[in-house]
């Protein structure tokens, strides 16, 4: 089963979305602002993906500009961060067993695709 971490307002997120509809694939959407992954489940996502939780992190919201920028936190804090304010995790994350890429641009999803 294929999983899109999802923010509608973002057109990189809708994208990854219309080519996993166009896909035939099944999938299931998950709108993270809503429905916020937690500490667990970033960890899991962060393994899959390959990168540190700060790796994550979209540094041009105004919370991380405000109450992160220049800080040094471990890795757990950083995965707090996301969940206290998910709008930090960088979008669209498609994840298919142990895989995951974060679709940007657009074109890696068809890493998970093949």
């Amino acid at each position: 089963m294929i999983t899109i971490y999802h923010n509608n307002r973002c057109g990189k997120s809708r994208a990854a979305l219309a080519i996993l509809q166009q896909s035939g694939k099944e999938f299931k959407s998950i709108n993270y602002l809503q429905d916020v992954p937690t500490a667990a489940e970033l960890s899991a996502i962060l393994k899959k993906l390959g990168i540190t939780a700060h790796d994550l992190i979209r540094k041009t919201e105004a919370v991380y500009i405000e109450n992160y920028k220049g800080k040094e936190l471990t890795e757990q804090e950083w995965i707090q961060a996301m969940v206290a304010h998910p709008i930090l995790i960088e979008r669209p994350i498609i994840v298919s067993g142990n895989r995951a890429v974060i679709a940007r641009p657009t074109e890696k999803i068809y890493e998970i695709l093949g």
